[in-house]
């Protein structure tokens, strides 16, 4: 029932810890190796660099909504947005 999951690649999964600077802080953030890829992607098609990216994103967040609780989760939502828009026709 589950093969097309069960079978993904455990790297893709594994957890890596980056460290990145947004408003002049020094975060750590811990994703998947698969978020980071595709936040890797989603960066280069808007012509920044991952750590840019998610400043911005994280910015603009902030003067939408007031603060970003969780980060992380921000991330990762954003990526499955990102993934599922590609995807349409």
């Amino acid at each position: 029932m589950c093969e097309l999951y069960a079978s993904q690649n455990p790297d893709l999964y594994r957890v890596s810890k980056k460290s990145i600077r947004i408003q002049g802080v020094v975060t750590s953030l811990a994703l998947e190796n698969k978020i980071w890829q595709v936040l890797e992607q989603i960066a280069e098609q808007e012509n920044l660099s991952v750590p840019q990216f998610i400043s911005t994103l994280y910015q603009e967040s902030v003067e939408r909504h007031g603060a970003v609780d969780n980060l992380a989760s921000l991330l990762r939502i954003s990526c499955l947005t990102y993934l599922l828009n590609s995807t349409k026709p």
